[in-house]
């Protein structure tokens, strides 16, 4: 009895190893068999994502792929040089390459169009929509993309195909036309008891370039712009860096993205930064009805013209609203509060300070910061009065958000 325990023990040992020194071997098979690639880029595309395209192409050239397939959903295209590589590749792939418009509702406007015409294995879902007159390259009026549009999916001729799975398996037995020669794709591997699809990997932007890409759209690059403009408002009222400087920064940055990458208008953008700026002088001046008003007008009218959009980007006027409204909201409301929170006490009003005495926290010129009774307000006082910090003052009246002051060594005003 023991020995054939023995014997047990130790066949079951060499099992064991024999399926360790096995599996790594299948394994190894079945990454040089290869697997798919979908390279998933939706959005306005710009250089960044058109690279991004093409280098995924290679890269799975060089790790032996059975096949990639671009998936695509794109309003527009941002950047011919970057279009025309890529175009380039996907004439003459390295691997095997196909092209997928979906999931529906998806689009494939303007050179998002043109790539998936460029394919010779191309799809689309039902409900998509392909191509749109005028236009490649949204802001550029070359005409050069002969297609009336937007063309739903049944009307295009293309192959009809509802998912990336069900396209993927339909591709199974096909012949591509390779850069170095034709290839017959097999995308099917044997399982258990039928076939199923081999591995599948999607390939997306890295987090840097997809962060960037949040301000992808006018309406979202438009209000990246506003807000990071407002936010920097309410940092120069409240005195000193803080929080709100960080995110002021972040949002002019994507702002800056989305000025540099998109066909923004410069008049736009100069009328947009026109009404931020007459935002800043009606709260400065106590919230001016008219200055309010013809600020907001201004930007609202900036945001809806924002870009060149070719009739495939052009910013929409109900989804630049809200941005307009966050704004008033910001400095009707919320930065009013805050200062009064900071900048004043619970038992002095501003108007109550005249003729009160205090001290200069810092240099004007002619703005700066004071403190009276323990609190700190913005103040500004006449260029030739050269405050400095640590000067006595003398409040001598009010002007909108500001205490007007002067030397206490100077008389006092006396028409206010």
């Amino acid at each position: 009895m023991g020995e054939r325990l023995l014997t047990f023990r130790l066949v079951r040992r060499f099992l064991i190893a024999v399926t360790l020194c096995l599996v790594p071997l299948a394994v190894s098979a079945a990454e040089e068999d290869g697997g798919i690639d979908v390279i998933d880029v939706s959005g306005p595309l710009d250089a960044s994502a058109l690279d991004f395209m093409t280098d995924s192409i290679g890269e799975a050239a060089s790790a032996g792929q059975e096949l990639a397939v671009l998936q695509i959903n794109s309003r527009a295209v941002l950047d011919g040089e970057a279009l025309a590589r890529l175009t380039e590749v996907i004439d003459s792939p390295p691997l095997p390459l196909a092209v997928w418009v979906g999931p529906a509702p998806a689009v494939a406007n303007g050179g998002a169009a043109q790539m998936v015409l460029v394919a010779e294995h191309r799809a689309i879902s039902p409900g998509s929509q392909l191509g749109i007159s005028g236009s490649t390259i949204a802001g550029v009026h070359d005409d050069s993309l002969a297609l009336e549009g937007p063309i739903p999916a049944e009307e295009t001729g293309l192959e009809l195909q509802p998912t990336i799975r069900q396209y993927l398996m339909d591709l199974n037995g096909q012949t591509f036309t390779t850069s170095s020669g034709p290839v017959v794709v097999e995308t099917l591997r044997p399982f258990e008891v039928g076939l199923t699809l081999k591995p599948v990997t999607f390939r997306q932007p890295g987090l840097g370039t997809r962060f960037f890409r949040l301000a992808a759209t006018p309406e979202a690059a438009f209000f990246f712009l506003v807000v990071g403009l407002s936010i920097a408002s309410f940092e120069f009222f409240a005195i000193g860096p803080g929080v709100a400087a960080g995110v002021a920064a972040l949002s002019l940055l994507l702002a800056g993205w989305g000025v540099v990458n998109l066909p923004v208008k410069p008049w736009a953008l100069g009328l947009a930064i026109l009404g931020w700026a007459l935002l800043t002088a009606a709260y400065q001046k106590g919230a001016v009805l008219a200055l309010t008003v013809l600020g907001a007008a201004m930007l609202q009218v900036a945001g809806t013209f924002f870009v060149d959009g070719s009739g495939q980007i052009d910013a929409r006027w109900y989804l630049v609203l809200p941005s307009v409204l966050a704004v008033l909201f910001f400095f009707l409301l919320a930065m009013p509060t805050v200062q009064r929170a900071r900048f004043s006490t619970r038992t002095i009003g501003r108007d109550g300070l005249i003729g009160e005495r205090g001290v200069a926290v810092d240099g004007f010129d002619p703005d700066g910061v004071v403190e009276v009774k323990g609190a700190r307000w913005r103040a500004t006082a006449h260029r030739e009065a050269g405050l400095v910090a640590g000067s006595e003052v003398l409040v001598s009246g009010v002007d909108g958000m500001f205490l007007e002051v002067e030397p206490v060594s100077s008389p006092a005003k006396t028409d206010h």
